[in-house]
């Protein structure tokens, strides 16, 4: 069953998110983390490296690895989330190069590098605490609806829905890539602990059905009701459903 907890506000969620995961690293510092990108996380990654700066709170121990990455962005491209997590969070922080893992969106063999990233994740132990967004169709990661429960990392096909509330990050939709790789519902459901997190009125529905709504892959995030150890930070508007 999933916990929720509610926050009054954006700022609130960021903080509480950045509490639990500084806790999570300085309890543990060789911690394997798992993270997301999107617009959600960046308060959370803002304290973060408020944290390190003025806390002492060290990454230097740390493996992360991301969700997801497009297919067809180098790393410099400004909306590769290689690019989007060293901006907002590795560049800042004292997180070693090689403990940093974001799926290769440019690999000559997709699926090998899918296999790969599932090789490097067994290696590490697997991931101790995984970060989660949730997009307005219910996908967590690229896992779109009608994504398998046991799904491992992979390419996918993003949907209409998904293209349309990221292009306001890009030029125009044209500019918005097809296709993605990311990590798969099996592989998200391995973490030991999850914390999925909210914000806003069009999140609603989403969360309302992943929370309350029966299991299904129409609700990629549904799966996250059979975790036993799943957190949802969400703030009033994200709740509004509940």
């Amino acid at each position: 069953m999933v916990k929720v907890l509610i926050v009054k506000n954006y700022e609130e969620l960021s903080l509480e998110t950045a509490l639990r995961i500084a806790e999570a690293v300085r309890s543990k510092p060789d911690i394997v983390l798992g993270l997301a990108t999107g617009g959600t996380p960046l308060g959370c990654y803002r304290e973060l490296i408020r944290m390190h700066r003025e806390e002492g709170l060290s990454f230097s121990k740390v493996t992360t690895f991301n969700l997801d990455e497009y297919v067809g962005l180098p790393p410099s491209h400004p909306q590769s989330y290689h690019y989007y997590m060293f901006h907002n969070l590795f560049d800042h922080v004292d997180v070693r190069r090689e403990n940093v893992h974001i799926p290769d969106g440019m690999a000559e063999d997709l699926d090998e590098e899918c296999r790969r990233y599932e090789e490097a994740i067994k290696e590490a132990g697997g991931i101790d605490l995984q970060l989660l967004g949730i997009g307005r169709n219910g996908h967590i990661g690229f896992n779109e609806p009608g994504s398998p429960f046991d799904s491992r990392t992979r390419v996918v096909k993003l949907s209409e829905q998904t293209r349309k509330d990221n292009a306001r990050f890009f030029n125009s939709i044209d500019e918005v890539p097809t296709h993605a790789i990311t990590m798969g519902i099996g592989t998200i459901m391995e973490a030991r602990r999850i914390i999925l997190i909210a914000s806003g009125e069009a999140k609603a529905e989403a969360i309302a059905k992943a929370v309350k709504g029966p299991k299904t892959v129409d609700v990629p995030a549904s799966a996250l009701q059979d975790h036993p150890d799943c957190l949802f930070i969400i703030d009033k508007e994200a709740a509004s459903l509940l």
